[in-house]
């Protein structure tokens, strides 16, 4: 991870076409609250552990907005009042049952600090990402060594990041193919989080998960790519192949990854195992907490809500995402995963999660001194 530096003045994004605040474009998700509503009311309010990288986005007088291609003005008004979002994060992979590790993660804090002058980005940001290799570690190693060159060299960065980060992806995919160092039967899902400013871009080919956790709710900002998905199956069949048994082709139990050349065939030829990735772009609001980025090693075992149930009274707790993660896997080894862990926590704010005040009802329900002695009679009935 990166260490944190205070950058001022900042870049900051610009909501695209005025879109709403609220984060509606959601891929779906458990938005209960029911869980989140159990969190203690008497958690104390702690700054983050002294070992995490912390950014600041700091306000100045006027800003530039960028938001994937829209160049505007930001007033100094607006600007007094928009969200800054803070970068800190934490991470933790375990091996599980499994008898070798294949997964991979990053986390970069800060962007700016990372790769210094030799790089010009829109405003401060942020990049993480997750990898879950199969077939041995060697495409889960490479993409995550190589996933963010790719995207910063492309030729659309930064102007369109939609379309460097797609091109990052096929890049990687073939480049796996060319390389005579590494197993060409390895292959990886790949989920990476980029963020400048307060907008979130999520990319995702596999069955890797992204939620976010917005005031106690879920939101999931990724959808798993399996084979037996409607619209993943209706695309494999379409292009010649066949699910059996929830397994592509009855090898694979991922409809999309980055390598398995030796089920994709020449390179150029149509193939239904495809590397290219589904984006999901969310503008954060103050609402909008922590991010968390898991494999399916976490995802088969616990819901969306329960992670970020879990995470939320963690960090009201101790304000730690590291430990957050740590817990995450944990728990996931006592509901007895099959898999490799591996999860990254990201916090937007230096400060832990506000407690959640649930209303009390104006109606209030009380029993009549007759209902008392007709319960009273009914259980000494039952005795």
């Amino acid at each position: 991870m990166a260490p944190g530096t205070e950058v001022s003045p900042p870049l900051t994004m610009l909501d695209r076409n005025l879109r709403s605040k609220d984060n509606g474009s959601s891929l779906g998700g458990d938005n209960g609250d029911s869980e989140s509503s159990k969190i203690s009311k008497g958690a104390r309010v702690q700054k983050p552990p002294k070992h995490l990288s912390v950014i600041h986005h700091s306000a100045s007088t006027a800003r530039l907005g960028f938001d994937l291609g829209t160049l505007a003005l930001i007033s100094p008004e607006q600007g007094k009042t928009a969200f800054l979002p803070v970068f800190r994060s934490g991470s933790c992979s375990e091996i599980g049952p499994k008898s070798r590790m294949e997964d991979e993660h990053i986390c970069i804090d800060n962007l700016v600090s990372h790769f210094g002058a030799s790089v010009k980005f829109p405003s401060p940001g942020a990049f993480y990402g997750v990898f879950d290799g199969h077939g041995g570690s060697d495409a889960a190693y490479f993409v995550k060594n190589n996933i963010l060159k790719y995207i910063i060299d492309d030729k659309d960065f930064p102007v369109n990041l939609d379309k460097a980060l797609k091109s990052a992806f096929l890049k990687a995919d073939l480049a796996l193919a060319d390389s005579p160092s590494l197993d060409l039967s390895s292959g990886t899902t790949a989920l990476t989080a980029l963020i400048f400013g307060r907008s979130l871009l999520i990319a995702n080919a596999g069955d890797c998960r992204a939620v976010l956790g917005k005031h106690g709710r879920a939101i999931e900002l990724s959808r798993d790519h399996k084979p037996n998905c409607k619209t993943e199956q209706l695309r494999i069949e379409k292009l010649g192949g066949s699910v059996f048994d929830g397994y592509l082709n009855g090898q694979l139990s991922v409809a999309r990854a980055l390598g398995d050349w030796h089920m994709k065939g020449p390179k150029g030829s149509s193939n239904p195992l495809i590397a290219e990735p589904e984006l999901q772009e969310t503008i954060l609001t103050k609402e909008d907490e922590f991010l968390i980025m898991g494999c399916d090693g976490l995802w088969d075992v616990m819901s969306s809500q329960c992670a970020v149930t879990i995470t939320r009274k963690e960090l009201m707790q101790h304000n730690d995402p590291e430990k957050c993660s740590r817990e995450l896997v944990r728990e996931a080894l006592k509901r007895n995963t099959c898999d490799n862990l591996t999860v990254v926590v990201v916090c937007f704010s230096s400060d832990p999660p506000p407690s959640i005040e649930i209303p009390r009802t104006r109606v209030r329900r009380s029993i009549s001194l007759e209902g008392l002695h007709v319960l009273k009679g009914a259980l000494d009935t039952n005795i």
